[in-house]
């Protein structure tokens, strides 16, 4: 059977991410997230209804959500739903909250700023990221043995 859990969501931050570290040195960030859907009902009144989203962030992208964002910055992530469930310890019921793990995102609004920041999750929570290697220059274009003939409509796609 096939799963997918993914989350593409864009809306603005309703506080500061707040950063803690794990005691092995991983950041953690949390932020609140604000989405709004707006539309016309059938009567012409314009709606809205606003979802609170809470979001958590993981390793470098943590740090850099910390340090660039604020309350009411808009930003984009790409994520995964995740469902944690603890006992409650004044009442010993069973509580669960749905969150989703931030995966990548990206910084919106800002003028000139096309900053871009995504990483692959860690195998597990709380696991150190691993940064990727620098990209390296493509080598110069140039005539090879191998290359097809400058022209050469026969592309198998």
């Amino acid at each position: 059977m096939a799963n997918l859990n993914k989350v593409f969501l864009m809306g603005n931050l309703t506080r500061d991410p707040e950063v803690s570290y794990t005691p092995k040195g991983t950041a953690v960030a949390k932020l609140g997230l604000a989405v709004n859907r707006q539309w016309t009902a059938e009567n012409g009144e314009k709606k809205e209804e606003v979802t609170f989203v809470d979001v958590e962030a993981w390793g470098r992208q943590a740090e850099t959500i910390g340090q660039y964002l604020s309350k009411g910055r808009p930003i984009f992530i790409e994520g995964r739903l995740k469902l944690d469930s603890w006992e409650d310890k004044e009442t010993h019921q069973k509580r669960s909250k749905l969150k989703v793990v931030l995966e990548g995102f990206q910084f919106l609004g800002a003028p000139g700023n096309k900053t871009e920041f995504k990483e692959s999750a860690p195998a597990e929570e709380g696991a150190p990221r691993s940064r990727p290697a620098p990209r390296r220059p493509a080598p110069e274009a140039g005539p090879t043995e191998n290359a097809p003939p400058a022209g050469d409509d026969n592309i198998p796609f």
